[in-house]
């Protein structure tokens, strides 16, 4: 089947019919193209979307207050819902599948200092387990703990970008530098893998931020882990927080304004549903584009078996097989299905490559990428589509008898 002869044929009648082989080609090498395509900026925007939960543990829950919307036992709406340490510490003693917990007090642009040079950053005053919750990476020193807390000691974690503005070319580790005029050592420096606001952020013991800024007992939020509760116990430990909070602050336990409450593997599970849908449509669409040129494919071995109708019977005559004519019809088939199918996927990957060159900016599409396994499969399978194109019209060439073929005109 794979002889010289065989292939010196296929040359001989794709040279005879340049234009024809070109656009059924081209049907085909745009098919597996847009699938590629289609497949890796799909991929794209999914990395893109994940990136925005690096930022946080995916398994975490976020609690702002907020201002009742509803009216409860006698009380008008408007009400605004403050949290303090009480609702800190009856959530981590009280509320079942809490795993890491954490409180923040935040403070807005202060100002840091260190000896001539000047910087103003927001201050998130916290517990030792914020580390884990928002996925803080320390580079040197330590994070905050739990010693840190109770003496409110005046200790303070920055990252590696106010390292840079403060201490210039200097170590910041273990050195004394200024917020808002009070001392305040050094003890860790850090990376975070979310936006770039993340990395403006610097941490202290939130015993030590309430005392410093006024803040008495109050904190603005607090968030918590809940281990490897699944889907549906996150949103069960989401309800139960929300009656504990109701009954506590005496808000009615329907009202979703007065508390914020933001489960991020509820969140996070939306968009995975999201993508599997797209995935499943992605693919939709390329097999049906695929398909649409292996029936063209199809359609051209139909034409090109009744234009050489008369050669096979002359073939048949003087003894080819039945199979020696399906191989030839075959061998075409496959080759312009696998040459094709090739060119489409490589001017894929190509274009992939440069979209993900060239859109390092895009939050939300990153890294746009079809996995090798993929790209494997959709050429096996379309190799598979090309002989299944060719089969039925070399079937039909390999059952013409001689004598009707050698009467074709």
């Amino acid at each position: 089947m794979f002889s010289i002869d065989n292939w010196n044929e296929v040359f001989s009648t794709i040279q005879k019919n340049k234009l024809r082989t070109f656009l059924t080609a081209f049907s085909v090498a745009w098919g597996i193209f847009m699938l590629i395509i289609l497949l890796g900026s799909g991929q794209g925007i999914e990395n893109g979307v994940k990136s925005e939960f690096k930022d946080d543990a995916i398994n975490s829950i976020w609690v702002r207050d907020g201002r009742t919307s509803i009216p409860h036992k006698g009380l008008a709406p408007g009400r605004d819902i403050s949290f303090t340490n009480e609702d800190y510490d009856q959530t981590k003693q009280h509320l079942d599948g809490v795993e890491k917990i954490a409180s923040r007090y935040s403070v807005w642009q202060a100002r840091l200092n260190y000896k001539k040079e000047y910087g103003s950053y927001s201050v998130r005053a916290t517990h030792p387990d914020h580390q884990y919750i928002e996925n803080t990476i320390i580079l040197e020193g330590r994070y905050l703990n739990n010693t840190d807390v109770i003496e409110k000691r005046k200790v303070i974690v920055i990252s590696k970008e106010v390292e840079k503005d403060m201490f210039l070319d200097e170590k910041g580790v273990y050195k004394f530098i200024k917020l808002n005029n009070i001392p305040f050592m050094v003890v860790g420096i850090f990376t975070d893998e979310g936006n770039e606001r993340e990395n403006r952020q610097v941490y202290i013991p939130i015993s030590t931020g309430q005392l410093v800024y006024n803040g008495s007992n109050q904190v603005h939020q607090f968030m918590f882990t809940i281990g490897d509760a699944g889907y549906q116990e996150s949103i069960l430990i989401a309800s139960n927080l929300q009656k504990q909070l109701a009954t506590k602050h005496n808000f009615s336990v329907d009202d979703q304004r007065a508390v914020n409450i933001n489960n991020n593997l509820e969140s996070f599970q939306k968009f995975v549903d999201i993508f599997d849908n797209i995935r499943m449509f992605i693919w939709f669409i390329g097999i049906g584009t695929i398909l649409a040129g292996i029936v063209g494919i199809s359609n051209i071995m139909l034409i090109v078996v009744k234009e050489r109708t008369r050669e096979i019977g002359i073939r048949k005559a003087i003894g080819a097989s039945p199979n020696s004519v399906v191989g030839q019809i075959l061998h075409e088939s496959i080759f312009i299905t696998t040459v094709a199918g090739y060119i489409g996927l490589l001017l894929g990957v190509v274009v992939l490559e440069f979209l993900s060159s060239n859109l390092q900016g895009v939050e939300l599409f990153k890294n746009p990428e079809v996995d090798f396994g993929v790209a494997i499969s959709a050429t096996l399978v379309l190799i598979f589509s090309g002989c299944l194109a060719g089969y039925f019209p070399a079937r039909r060439a390999a059952s013409i008898k001689p004598v009707t073929a050698l009467r074709d005109e």
